[in-house]
């Protein structure tokens, strides 16, 4: 087998699967990728969903999960306070919101399948991503969260035996695609990409007692607007602010007329197109139906007429 220092197998030479419990499957020759009909076919699949969006939410999806700052009150991977197992546990939370993003089943052999294809879906908060005996040989959907950078990217490759690295594996068997495999032969999905901004980590300690508080959630919420004026602040943050309650969004509407009255903030909402453009001529994007709390002030700065209350 290929070392790690050594020239990986290049597409027209033989690679061998390891050995299954099943048996040893038959060795097969390399394809290029760009000849690779399966891996074409999930590619242009995949190309056809609004996908950098639908992986966004789902990797957003899977760090808040892990992260649960409603009740911890992190909110940042690279938090001292999330431990290396909790890290490691969003690339198995990953691969169940990438599924119900992209509107697929969890199905055998691998994770799913996409045009009757299997699929292994496998995410990384490192440099590297770790496959399994049954995932050898086959498509997968590797997706890496760069934590510190607050990035996220996603290719497809098929993890050919000769392309992972050559010692034992680790206790469950599994390995690592090489880096030079990966960069030569797998295909981008979604290149580097940040994630949504998570304003909660900008609170003081003063202001998170407030916001998460035991006042009721339009409270809470008026406090977070006030706290964070001209800071965009995505739908899933007050969606973190109101876990566990009914129509939080609902409450988030309420607070727009305080804030109006008492703060001097006018809230714009994305999901209003002219409030959209409105943020946007002010310089602040409210795609994915984020809010913005904005000083009258800065209206007139912008010579904008202040919208009526909704």
């Amino acid at each position: 087998m290929t070392g790690r220092h050594e020239p990986i197998p290049v597409p027209g030479e033989v690679c061998q699967p390891d050995a299954r419990k099943a048996g040893v499957p038959p060795a097969h020759e390399i394809l290029d990728p760009i000849l690779d009909s399966e891996l074409q076919a999930v590619l242009a699949w995949l190309k056809a969903q609004q996908i950098t969006g639908l992986l966004r939410t789902a990797v957003d999806d899977a760090v808040k999960y892990v992260l649960d700052g409603a009740r911890t009150w992190r909110f940042d991977l690279t938090d001292p306070a999330v431990d290396s197992d909790e890290r490691s546990s969003v690339g198995t939370k990953l691969q169940y919101h990438v599924i119900e993003e992209l509107g697929l089943k969890k199905e055998p052999p691998l994770d799913t399948k996409i045009m009757g294809i299997a699929v292994e879906i496998k995410g990384t908060i490192r440099d590297t991503w770790m496959i399994p005996r049954e995932g050898q040989c086959e498509i997968t959907l590797m997706i890496r969260i760069d934590a510190k950078a607050h990035l996220f990217e996603a290719r497809l490759m098929r993890v050919h035996r000769a392309w992972l690295t050559g010692k034992k594996g680790n206790r469950d068997l599994k390995r690592s695609p090489r880096a030079d495999a990966v960069r030569r032969y797998s295909q981008v999905v979604v290149p580097p990409t940040p994630l949504p901004s998570e304003p909660l980590r900008l609170l003081d300690r003063a202001s998170l007692d407030v916001v998460f508080g035991n006042d009721g959630l339009r409270k809470r919420l008026i406090a977070l607007f006030a706290a964070l004026p001209e800071i965009v602040i995505p739908r899933g943050s007050i969606g973190i602010v109101g876990a566990g309650l009914r129509d939080p969004m609902k409450r988030a509407r309420e607070a727009k007329v305080e804030l109006r009255e008492k703060h001097g903030l006018i809230v714009l909402v994305g999901t209003w197109p002219a409030e959209r453009t409105l943020a946007r001529t002010m310089g602040f994007d409210l795609s994915d139906e984020a809010w913005v709390a904005v000083h009258l002030d800065t209206f007139q700065v912008h010579g904008l007429r202040v919208p009526e209350p909704r």
